[in-house]
C-alpha cells in the first residue's frame, strides 16, 4: 500500500503559514484548524520547514512567552523530513517512527507540495485495512 492511498480517503489540503508570521498568529491557525502542525512555506509550494505543538511548548519553557511575538522561522524545524505519494505506507510508518516525527508533509517529484500525512493518518487507514480484511474472512468462511 502506498501514501496515495492514504491520501484518497484524508485528502490533500496542506494549512501552511509564512516564517515570518507569529507564533501567537501560529497558535490561532493550529485552533482554528484542529490541527497539531503546520508546514512553514514561503510560497504555499516550498517546504521551508515544519511546525507543531511540541515546538511551542518547548520554546515556552525555554523562553517564556515572549516566544508568543516571535517569528515562526524561530521554533520551526528547518530539517524536514518529507515523503512522497509514491512511498510505501509501512516504509513510511517507519521512517516517523525512528525520527520520532508525528508529521510528515508529501511532496511531488519537483519538490512541490502536495499534501500532509500524520502517524493518525496511518495508523487510521490501517485499522481500515484490518477490519476490511476481516470482515473478508468473515464472509468467506460464513459463506
Amino acid at each position: 500500500m502506498k501514501i496515495s492511498d492514504v491520501l484518497r480517503s484524508k485528502g490533500s489540503e496542506v494549512i501552511t503559514i509564512k516564517p515570518d508570521e507569529t507564533v501567537s498568529g501560529l497558535l490561532a491557525l493550529l485552533a482554528e484548524h484542529r490541527i497539531g502542525a503546520v508546514v512553514v512555506s514561503t510560497d504555499g509550494s516550498r517546504v521551508d520547514g515544519i511546525v507543531s505543538e511540541r515546538d511551542i511548548v518547548r520554546h515556552l519553557h525555554s523562553s517564556g512567552t515572549s516566544v508568543l511575538d516571535a517569528p515562526v522561522a524561530q521554533i520551526m524545524t528547518s530539517d524536514v523530513t518529507t515523503g512522497s505519494a509514491d512511498d510505501n505506507i509501512a516504509d513510511l510508518a517507519g521512517t516517523m517512527t525512528e525520527m520520532r516525527v508525528r508529521h510528515v508533509p508529501i511532496v511531488d517529484a519537483d519538490g512541490r507540495l502536495t499534501a500532509i500525512v500524520s502517524i493518525g493518518d496511518i495508523v487510521k487507514h490501517r485499522l481500515s485495512e484490518l477490519q476490511s480484511e476481516r470482515d473478508q474472512l468473515r464472509d468467506y468462511i460464513t459463506h
